[in-house]
């Protein structure tokens, strides 16, 4: 049974932990680029699956 709460989600600690390490391996300057790349990918993903999403709505409607 602790097993599993061993694996669960990061808490305060091992974000500091993480963001630390972030810092060391990129550096200050290059995480607002990594930042603005993910928002970039992230945003085109949700368009996409809007616009697939659309599509089989009004895939729908004209079988009707």
């Amino acid at each position: 049974m602790q097993t599993i709460l061993a694996f669960g989600f990061p808490g305060g600690w091992e974000w500091i932990v993480v963001a630390l390490v972030v810092i060391i391996f990129f550096g200050a300057k290059k995480i607002p680029e990594i930042a603005r790349g993910l928002g970039k990918g992230i945003r085109e993903f949700k368009d996409a699956t809007k616009e697939i999403k659309n599509e089989i709505e009004d895939g729908s409607k004209g079988e009707k």
